[in-house]
Formats: structure tokens, C-alpha cells, sequence
């Protein structure tokens, strides 16, 4: 029996998930030492690290409300200029680090670019910022209202070049992924070398390492 995502594509298209995810008990979510994974529209926790887990639903709609939300929902810190590369577009994501040191990871749907886990990411529409534009796609592809807490690194990627952040969840659920994402996953740092395996975020792991 094909199964769809909950929500449709950009196009208005109902979405097919050839291989779809399966999620992991609701225990699973409470134990730092466990990966925990969650498929569109699936059972939460009420709460997570004393966070609660509920959709948010005053999110914004357009690039002024991204931007003006972007001054808010940023903690103090400074970034170089972003690097360029030739006939590659501006990008930025984020990477989510929970506290109890897991790292939030997103499944894109049937794989799209090769990815079977990886970051929220996504390249820049015309007039958003990059901060801006981070906290959009870690909401549509993650579900989760985040707060970015830091420069991470410039990722030159197959078609963009990516500048990633870090940052700290807040609200959300992570349910409510769009259809770009048919699981969100809570990951423990020691095992994200071996879940997040694509060429691309190799830079991104050795940024997140670099950490401590």
C-alpha cells in the first residue's frame, strides 16, 4: 500500500514515501544514550529536557516576519564574511544541539540529493538573510523553534555554498516536519559520524567536533 506524507509539496502534490521511516518508542526520547525518531504528524513527549513539545503556531510566513524574528531569536555573536564559490548559491542551515548532547537530524524524503540524515538547510530567497533563512529551514524541515547560538562553518557544497549555526531548541514539534523531511531524529553526538554519512556534511562534523 503506498503511503503519502500528511502534507503536500510546494507544487500542491501529495508526496509518496517509497521507504518510510519508522519511528522509535516514546522512551526513547527520554534516554540521552538512545537515538529517538519521530515520522510527520507521530507521538511526542509532552515535554523534552523540560522543554515542552507543542506546535508553534505563530511562526512566520514571510521574509520580513524571518527577518524581524532573526534580531530576536539570536544570541550574541559575531561571524566572518561568508566565502563564495563560482556558479554556487548562497545557502545557510543549522544544527540543533539538545542538552543533553544529542543533535536534532532531519531524513529528507526518499533520499532527496543522497541524503539519508542530515541538517536542516536550504539556499537563501531573494531579499532573506542567512540568519533569517537558517531559522525557516530548521522549522520546515525540523518542526522546532530554535534560538541560533553561534557560527559554525561554511560548507562549499555540490550547488551552494552553506553557512551552517548553531542553536538551541526552544518551542516546536517536531511532528510537524514539512514534506521535505519523512523523520526527524534526536541523535547522541558519539554516533552522528556514523548516521550522518553524506560527503557534503563531512565539514560540518569536523566544525561540530572542533566544538568540544
Amino acid at each position: 500500500m503506498k503511503r503519502f506524507h500528511p502534507r503536500k509539496n510546494d507544487d500542491g502534490q501529495l508526496v509518496e514515501l517509497r521507504s518510510p521511516s519508522k519511528p522509535t518508542a516514546l522512551a526513547s526520547w527520554d534516554d540521552p544514550e538512545q537515538i529517538a525518531t519521530v515520522v510527520p504528524d507521530g507521538p511526542m513527549p509532552e515535554s523534552l529536557n523540560g522543554i515542552a513539545l507543542a506546535t508553534w503556531t505563530d511562526a512566520p510566513t514571510d521574509i520580513a516576519a524571518w527577518a524581524k524574528l532573526a534580531t530576536l531569536q539570536t544570541e550574541d555573536f559575531s561571524e566572518p564574511p561568508m566565502t563564495t564559490a563560482p556558479g554556487k548559491r548562497a545557502a545557510s542551515g543549522v544544527v540543533i544541539l539538545e542538552s543533553d548532547d544529542r543533535v536534532w537530524v532531519v531524513s529528507p524524503s526518499n533520499q532527496y540529493g543522497g541524503y539519508v540524515n542530515t541538517f536542516p538547510k536550504g539556499k537563501l530567497d531573494a531579499g532573506m538573510s542567512l540568519r533569517a533563512n537558517a531559522l525557516k529551514e530548521g522549522f520546515e524541515e525540523s518542526g522546532l523553534q530554535v534560538v541560533l547560538t553561534g557560527f559554525l562553518c561554511d560548507s562549499v557544497r555540490s550547488t551552494s555554498v552553506t553557512r551552517y549555526y548553531t542553536a538551541r531548541r526552544v518551542g516546536g514539534h517536531p511532528g510537524d516536519m514539512c514534506w521535505e523531511s519523512q523523520a526527524v531524529q534526536l541523535v547522541p553526538r558519539n554516533l552522528l559520524s556514523k548516521f550522518v554519512t553524506h560527503p557534503n556534511d563531512q565539514s560540518v562534523l569536523q566544525a561540530l567536533a572542533a566544538l568540544g
